[in-house]
């Protein structure tokens, strides 16, 4: 919980840019005690310094465990790091081994945080049904990489439309949803729903 006249700042597909993230910490503050940080998803693929990004979110939750929460993006995964550079720039500048083992870490991440009862924050979005709690969010096997379908990928991918109502994202994956969706399907009402994914 973020105790009352206190903040909690989410942040959102780093995507290897380094240089932002350290101008995040300059401009917002680095993670501590009295400046809690969520990193939901996507810190790797894409730019040129993945490895230098994820070294040290994962740093930064070393030392403040408390203070800084990082949940798995769509980019956390092994096809998307093949693709997207992530691989190749760990295996250049280290080696296989290494890659293996942020592709374990990143199997252990969480789909979802909860801020204060009242902020539900997932990387992605809403669901493909009714009626998803967060029991059935705990219950998903989220140690492997994510399946064509199911509440792991409609986590990691789904995106909001404009219109009300769900459909089949344009992506192949995850689901569509529109803003009536989301007062439909958050796990209760009382949530605001806060996602990255782009």
């Amino acid at each position: 919980d973020v105790p009352v006249g206190k903040h909690f700042t989410v942040c959102g597909d780093i995507h290897g840019q380094f240089y932002d993230l350290l101008n995040i910490f300059k401009l917002n503050g680095a993670p501590g005690p009295e400046n809690p940080y969520l990193f939901n998803g996507d810190f790797v693929d894409r730019g040129s310094f993945s490895l230098e990004c994820i070294l040290l979110l994962l740093s930064y939750k070393l030392a403040y465990p408390d203070s800084l929460f990082l949940a798995r993006g769509n980019h956390e995964s092994r096809n998307m790091n093949q693709l997207y550079g992530f691989k190749g720039e760990v295996e250049a500048k280290y080696d296989e081994t290494l890659y293996n083992l942020f592709c374990e870490a990143f199997c252990l991440l969480p789909l979802a945080h909860v801020i204060n009862d009242t902020v539900f924050v997932t990387h992605g979005g809403l669901f493909s049904k009714d009626g998803v709690t967060l029991n059935d969010i705990r219950a998903v096997d989220r140690d492997q990489e994510p399946p064509d379908s199911g509440l792991m990928t409609e986590m990691l991918w789904s995106d909001p439309m404009s219109v009300r109502g769900r459909a089949p994202s344009q992506r192949g994956v995850g689901v569509m949803f529109g803003e009536g969706e989301v007062v439909r399907l958050v796990p209760r009402t009382t949530y605001y729903l806060d996602r990255r994914h782009s």
